[in-house]
């Protein structure tokens, strides 16, 4: 009877530990979902003149994701309650085709993410954080580094409450992608990472941004393109009326850019094209309709007469630290456009990554350059010699 009777103690203590084991996986897998939350909330309750929270955090174990809903940022001294950042839903998970590669990297995909940039409410003071501390604070929320990035149906806005009216300029629509961010692949590469996004902008304007990166340094390097086309100039009233007494009746506005930073130097420029613009509007006060009719001389006067349009061209080139324009450079540009050739409606596809690393290196510059002259004396010799 003894016998049987510790048989029976044993079977149950061995079968009581796995039970026990089960259970508290269960109740951790219950529990971790709070956990996560409980943690984010923290990070972002860190984050010095802002506020923040996350709703509600989904797991998704057997694919190693978990998914933040309704994740929102805003400053302590915002006047408005609306959300500098808010992502209603982000799924984080771990890309598999990269371990393949033997990186454990993850992937993040936004869907309907917003940043609504308030004038009055982003005005910096000696409490609030700089860029960097909120960035870092949300990266910190992502436990592994970042390689694909996908935002869809994403909105951008700037908004100013204190012009009369208000001004609200926004990029709605948008869509981004941007892939190998962690060199999984071509780590070779000087510029490895794949970057495109669009969007339709302000006065139903099509937006596109193309280009490559290398997010792995300290300071990024990149190589991009900027294309904003086919905006109805009015959209921009609010603005123009604000800070420079105008407004448009019609007309088109359009913007170019290319950009190339490189070790910290950057070279680039921005070409704006106003084209079959009118400023006169029909409910316009006499001073205004003076003001726009002045203005509207020198814009007759400089404009390019075969394709009615106002343009100029603005280079920017320096180190990120102190980056400088050329006045007589845009302002020639103007004259340019108007009197010598017309701009091109699209990038002029001068600027490349090797502008910038020559500048930001001096002695690679040159080395180029003697390069040059050597190149030239041997197609003089040949030619010499036919």
């Amino acid at each position: 009877m003894a016998v049987s009777h510790s048989k029976k103690i044993y079977r149950k203590k061995r079968y009581a530990i796995p039970i026990a084991l089960v259970v508290l996986l269960i109740a951790f897998r219950l529990y971790l979902p709070t956990l996560v939350k409980n943690q984010i909330n923290k990070t972002l309750a860190n984050i010095p003149g802002y506020y923040g929270q996350v709703q509600e955090i989904d797991i998704a174990l057997y694919r190693g994701a978990y998914v933040i809903k309704g994740l929102y940022l805003n400053k302590v001294s915002a006047k408005t309650q609306v959300p500098f950042l808010n992502f209603p839903q982000s799924d984080i998970s771990i890309e598999w085709k990269s371990i393949f590669k033997g990186k454990i990297v993850s992937e993040i995909i936004m869907n309907n993410p917003e940043v609504i940039y308030i004038f009055e409410d982003q005005k910096q003071s000696s409490k609030d954080a700089g860029v960097d501390d909120w960035t870092k604070a949300l990266t910190d929320i992502i436990p592994i580094n970042i390689n694909h990035f996908e935002i869809h149906s994403g909105k951008l806005a700037f908004v100013q409450l204190q012009a009369d009216p208000n001004i609200d300029l926004q990029v709605t629509n948008f869509e981004m992608t941007a892939d190998n961010l962690r060199n999984v692949v071509e780590n070779g590469k000087t510029l490895p990472s794949p970057f495109h996004a669009t969007g339709t902008s302000f006065g139903n304007g099509q937006l596109a941004l193309d280009g490559n990166i290398n997010l792995i340094k300290e300071i990024p390097d990149m190589d991009l393109s900027f294309s904003l086309k086919s905006s109805d100039a009015t959209a921009l009233n609010d603005l123009t009326n604000h800070y420079v007494g105008i407004d448009f009746e019609k007309g088109k506005f359009e913007l170019y850019s290319e950009i190339a930073i490189a070790d910290g130097y950057l070279k680039g420029y921005l070409k704006p094209l106003l084209t079959k613009t009118k400023l006169i509007g029909k409910e316009d006060s006499i001073l205004e309709k003076m003001w726009e009719g002045f203005i509207g001389f020198f814009k007759f006067v400089l404009k390019n007469q075969k394709t009615d349009t106002l343009a100029l061209k603005i280079p920017i080139e320096g180190d990120l630290k102190n980056v400088k324009t050329s006045t007589w450079s845009t302002v020639f540009s103007i004259f340019e456009n108007g009197w010598v050739q017309a701009f091109k409606r699209e990038t002029d596809d001068e600027i490349t990554f090797k502008d910038a690393y020559s500048n930001a290196n001096p002695t690679t510059k040159k080395e180029i350059r003697k390069q040059k002259r050597q190149e030239r004396r041997e197609e003089r010799k040949e030619a010499k010699e036919k």
